[in-house]
């Protein structure tokens, strides 16, 4: 036995749909399960919490302690991303500016939720203990360097970091490259059979 969910258990999970080569830790926690997607490829590690409304496209890790907070709001980490262990994800957060009161134990009447869909596009990495907040889209190819909050949208193939989270440089694109070579040789692999 691994200590990853078997086939007959990822069915038992009642996620709302999943593909291929699944592996989910079984010390995960997660919430609405109805409401997360999965691609193929996807590896969701030790003590993740997974909540809400959350799409994971293919070829996706999600490293130890790592929390998606989608509500009724959404997540969505598209295809070749990484996140990195102990980081923060929320489609949706109380305002602690003062003028209202905050957590899940006080009526809504009283608490004002801030939302707004989170977008991780293709070939982000977050470093660990990265927090991203509502409403910030990653673009395609952006690379988040550890302990960084963002709080604001993060432009493609860029290199970021700091609190608040800046630019710091652009990133290499090569990776591209390599995903086409890959590509290749599974072809390869495929027609020698």
């Amino acid at each position: 036995m691994t200590s990853f969910y078997s086939e007959e258990e990822l069915k038992d999970l009642g996620l709302g749909a999943y593909g291929d080569e699944i592996y989910i830790s079984r010390k995960c926690s997660i919430y609405s399960p109805d409401k997360i997607i999965l691609g193929s490829h996807v590896r969701i590690d030790d003590f993740c919490i997974l909540s809400g409304n959350i799409i994971i496209h293919d070829y996706v890790h999600i490293s130890a302690y790592v929390s998606l907070f989608a509500g009724h709001s959404k997540i969505e980490i598209e295809s070749y991303s990484g996140i990195s262990s102990r980081c923060a994800v929320y489609a949706e957060s109380d305002d602690y500016s003062g003028e209202f009161m905050s957590n899940p134990m006080i009526p809504d009447k009283y608490r004002h939720i801030q939302s707004g869909k989170v977008n991780i596009g293709k070939y982000v990495v977050v470093g660990t203990g990265g927090t991203i907040l509502p409403g910030v889209t990653i673009a395609e190819g952006a690379s988040i360097g550890a302990m960084s909050l963002i709080n604001r949208d993060i432009a493609p193939w860029t290199i970021n970091f700091g609190i608040p989270c800046r630019k710091v440089k652009d990133r290499s694109r090569k990776l591209l490259e390599c995903e086409e070579d890959w590509r290749n040789d599974m072809i390869m692999q495929e027609k020698r059979g």
